[in-house]
């Protein structure tokens, strides 16, 4: 017997329906919540997105093999950790609004005076020192070079050092890394 996805009740014939865009698995009484999946052969369905799923699919044994051989080839490369596009980016610091209006008052210089320079309007400037929006990568190199400062984390990395949450034995809960606001 197979639980409904939906409401829990015990089934053992189970329909598949379609509800939003996710697949369940449904007992008679719910299938009006969705529509109905016509299973339909697996070589249809692979073949609108032609990567691996039709190959591995055809291959039928030897994909529990292949999933072994993927698996200790991760656990080999886990110390070297794959590179992601975030890894190239720099991260703005916290108080990037404090840096930008103590560095524009220092310059001696207006909103409206910083906007015109940096050819920007002056409520973008208004909401960078709010810290209402984030500047964009060219606005906020143009603030760098402009008003001489660094907006990036690595200036900050005190952040990291002052957080003493977690336990001797490695194992973290939500509640060690998350800041209450009250």
């Amino acid at each position: 017997m197979v639980q409904c996805e939906m409401c829990g009740a015990e089934t053992s014939s189970p329909k598949t329906i379609k509800v939003e865009g996710a697949k369940l698995d449904v007992c008679s009484n719910c299938t009006d919540f969705g529509t109905e999946v016509k299973q339909t052969s697996s070589s249809s369905s692979s073949t609108k997105y032609s990567t691996g799923s039709s190959s591995s699919s055809s291959s039928g044994g030897s994909s529990g093999g292949s999933a072994s051989s993927s698996s200790s080839r991760s656990g080999g490369s886990s110390s070297q950790r794959r590179s992601d596009m975030f890894d190239d980016m720099d991260e703005l610091a916290t108080d990037y609004d404090d840096r930008v209006r103590k560095a524009r008052e220092g310059k001696g210089l207006s909103q409206s005076d910083l906007a015109n320079e940096l050819n920007e309007k002056a409520s973008l400037i208004r909401k960078i020192e709010r810290g209402d929006t984030l500047p964009s990568d060219r606005v906020q190199s143009e603030l760098e070079s402009f008003l001489e400062i660094d907006l990036s984390a690595e200036g900050s990395a005190g952040d990291d050092s002052e957080w003493s949450g977690g336990s001797a034995s490695g194992s973290y809960t939500l509640g060690d890394v998350v800041k209450r606001k009250d």
